[in-house]
């Protein structure tokens, strides 16, 4: 236990001692039970981690009992009890089993793990020669199996990659089983003893090291034996390793798997060029000229870059010193072509390609963004360009965003695979736009600016301007691209949070972009950005909204008449004709009608399909205190989630006012429930016989028990100023929950203002709503009376 306190030793020299500690313990024992057993010619061997002398606070052992056949299977079986059951006593985890050095041999040959484990074999205690012996046979066994084994090997490890993740990228990695864990660095060392192939080895010991230290200060803040760092641990390990926070803690995590993934990379591309070489019959290679003989034939890509071996390489006659912009270009030659770029070349490259001049010439802004232009291509090479620290070289803001997490669950990658993951789909819209130069380098720019202080988008375009200054850049782009790094949420934003009919929205947009030119382009831009975040952040329906809002603004920028939507004093005539039904019989009336056609201008869904966009439903209701309020609880409880809200008041037949409200709406799951129902309930809760409240309340104590405890940051709801100039906009952020609506809707009705229209965005676990609000005369409310509203919401959601 004294290895386990604050002042022991950490890190190596823990994990050793620990290692030490049980050695010396296990061999008592075996000594111990060997003598009451009557057994000789037994060994006791530690293998996996245990094996390689590494154990982790609450490390399980892995042992191996070894015996030479000699003894009854009575006696063997009486020994290997003596030594497990003090181990169980203790309340260790075990992995063990007893074989003779023969059927340890045929065990491996049937299961690759038994096999990888005994790499790592290591004597403990008894015979010595006994466990030389099986190590010396295991390496032999493994090097004569290797080329049939390291396929499967591979194999494995894909799909670990597949079922786990890539460990640079998650909010929760597994530090063990996702790709760029530890599990890919005992493969890397398996290869390395097959003598086919090695990993590159600069900062690979570095890597792993720090992710057992990790696993360490992990197993130690909880107490247990896990490798998946969770959310609510994360600080914690981070104050035990000394870190700063959380984030730092997952930026060195995600710089040690990338070393790791980097390695695994180029390892496994070696053994496969190595067994394809191997494939090849010999009367075959007999026949090769002794030019081209074990040599491959060189195929020229760009100046100073050929393909050599399904790699692209340095040239012979390349002066990497002399030649500043060879970096860019074989970069950018690798990526069109869709080949890695030879470790061995970038690491010459890093060596001797000197700094490129300030601003940079043009052939390099060209290179750079040939590069970005690749597609899916790009990343690899940027990868090989980031192992070797070259990127920074080039553009020394990357530092800031390399590795950055991203805490928004929508999040798929870090800021800096976000930015790269942004030109591969901007690449892909680049025949939409004018300038595909400036929009794949404000893709690679647009969120630059996170980890500053204040609005990334602001400090962004600060950025930005410097950095495409220094690209060479003129002043009238520089002034683009730093307009589209400010403005890059400005269009879907809006869209989906600001009321299109306002003019008054789209004159802010057409203020901001300024012009056509750079409107198309934010339109791109936009649309590449939120494809590179992650699944939530793009559908078809978001697609259509920003496209209408985009097709109004290049109107007002054209001086054309801007497009209008439905104005609210020209129902449709299905709206009218349910209006003067709620009229005539005093009740609600609803109708839904399935929209899964395609929005406007096709807007593509993420994987490239048409993605349904919700289900159209319109109520009229004779006008009473608390119907928006209703129906978002009705809904609620039918687990319909709300994309859209808009509300109008009609007097169809001169009786009395009728609420028209007209919601996109989408099942949670399952089928859409049917309109009969829906009114029933929505009667029962306006005459008061459906308690919602308490029914919402119900559910959400279930889904409760069943959710993850991480604490959601709290509500914040404010007055957007200078939106509209003929409502006051709400604007709630809040995390998404069953009657998030109903609870909103609620409190703006005791606030006694009237809803106008309302303006729903979710992505992931996080809703953006925004309600245009106005008097009961239907005018915009007073500074101090909308903050008060403000804070009355707030308060009703915390």
């Amino acid at each position: 236990m004294r290895l386990l306190h604050d002042d022991a030793p950490t890190g190596p020299d823990r994990r050793a001692g620990l290692a030490r500690l049980t050695d010396a313990w296990l061999g008592a024992l075996l000594a111990g039970a060997a003598g009451a057993s009557g057994v000789h010619g037994a060994a006791l061997v530690a293998v996996g981690g245990y094996g390689r002398g590494e154990l982790s606070p609450r490390s399980d052992l892995d042992l191996l009992l070894l015996h030479d056949g000699s003894a009854d299977a009575g006696a063997v079986a009486a020994l290997a009890d003596r030594l497990w059951y003090p181990v169980w006593d203790l309340g260790l985890e075990l992995d063990h089993s007893v074989r003779t050095p023969a059927e340890a041999r045929a065990t491996a040959r049937e299961d690759l793990k038994v096999q990888l484990g005994l790499l790592d074999a290591r004597h403990l205690a008894g015979d010595a020669d006994l466990t030389a012996a099986l190590r010396t046979a295991a390496y032999a066994d493994w090097r004569a199996a290797a080329p049939k084994r390291l396929p499967e090997l591979h194999d494995l490890c894909q799909d670990r990659a597949d079922r786990h993740g890539e460990l640079q990228y998650l909010l929760e990695p597994d530090l063990k089983e996702a790709r760029g864990g530890l599990r890919d660095a005992t493969a890397l060392r398996a290869v390395a003893a097959s003598w086919l192939a090695d990993a590159p080895r600069d900062g690979l010991e570095a890597a792993r090291t720090r992710l057992l230290d990790t696993r360490d200060a992990l197993h130690l803040v909880t107490g247990r034996a896990t490798d998946r760092l969770s959310l609510q641990e994360q600080t914690q390990v981070a104050e035990a390793l000394g870190l700063l926070d959380a984030d730092a803690l997952l930026r060195q995590t995600y710089e040690a798997a990338r070393t790791l993934s980097y390695a695994a990379d180029v390892t496994w591309r070696e053994v496969g060029r190595v067994l394809r070489a191997r494939s090849v019959k010999p009367t075959l290679r007999g026949l090769l000229s002794g030019r081209t003989a074990g040599k491959g034939e060189r195929s020229p890509l760009a100046e100073g870059v050929v393909e050599l071996d399904g790699e692209a390489v340095l040239a012979r006659t390349a002066r990497p010193e002399r030649d500043p912009v060879l970096v860019l270009r074989a970069a950018a030659a690798a990526a069109q072509a869709g080949l890695p770029l030879s470790p061995h070349a970038v690491r010459r490259l890093a060596a001797a390609a000197g700094p490129l001049p300030v601003p940079w010439p043009a052939e390099a802004r060209e290179q750079l963004v040939t590069l970005l232009g690749a597609g899916p291509h790009t990343v690899p090479v940027w990868e090989s360009l980031e192992a070797e620290g070259l990127i920074t070289r080039l553009l020394p803001d990357w530092e800031r965003v390399r590795c950055r997490p991203q805490r928004n669950p929508v999040h798929t990658w870090t800021v800096d695979r976000h930015l790269v993951e942004t030109a591969v789909r901007a690449s892909a819209l680049t025949r939409r736009v004018h300038r595909p130069d400036l929009l794949l380098t404000a893709a690679l720019l647009h969120d630059i600016g996170k980890g500053r202080p204040g609005d990334h988008s602001v400090a962004g375009e600060t950025i930005a301007r410097d950095v495409a200054t220094r690209l060479g850049f003129d002043a009238r782009d520089v002034t683009v691209i730093a307009t589209l790094v400010r403005h890059h949420l400005l269009l879907v934003e809006t869209a989906t949070r600001r009321d299109l009919d306002d003019p008054e929205t789209v004159g802010a947009v057409a203020d901001a972009v300024g012009g056509a030119g750079t409107l198309e382009l934010l339109h791109a831009l936009t649309e590449a950005d939120a494809l590179a975040t992650g699944p939530a952040a793009w559908s078809a329906w978001r697609g259509g909204l920003v496209a209408d809002l985009v097709k109004r603004v290049a109107a007002q920028l054209a001086g054309e008449a801007v497009p209008e939507g439905r104005t609210t004093d020209e129902p449709t005539a299905e709206q009218e004709r349910l209006a003067i039904e709620a009229a005539r019989t005093g009740g609600p009336v609803l109708a839904l009608h399935p929209r899964d056609e395609a929005p406007a201008d096709d807007a593509p869904a993420p994987d490239g399909g048409q993605e349904p966009v919700g289900v159209e439903l319109l109520i009229a209701v004779p006008d009473q205190p608390g119907v928006l309020a209703v129906a978002a609880g009705v809904l609620a409880l039918h687990r319909l989630t709300v994309r859209a809200a808009d509300l109008r008041t009609l007097d169809p037949i001169g009786e009395g006012p009728v609420l028209l409200l007209s919601w996109r709406v989408a099942a949670e799951y399952g089928s859409l429930p049917q309109a009969v129902r829906l009114r029933a309930d929505l009667v029962r809760a306006l005459d008061g016989s459906l308690d919602i409240p308490a029914r919402l309340a119900e559910r959400e104590r279930a889904y409760a028990r069943r959710a993850r405890a991480v604490p959601a940051p709290p509500p914040r709801v404010t007055v957007a100023p200078g939106t509209s100039r003929t409502a006051t906009v709400i604007e709630v952020r809040a995390q998404d929950a069953h009657g998030l609506l109903h609870r909103i809707g609620r409190a703006l009705e005791e606030a006694g203002v009237s809803v106008r229209s309302a303006h729903i965005s979710t992505l992931g676990a996080n809703a953006v709503d925004a309600f245009y609000v106005t008097d009961t005369e239907g005018a915009p409310l007073p500074a101090e009376r909308a903050a008060a509203v403000a804070r009355g919401v707030q308060s009703a959601l915390e």
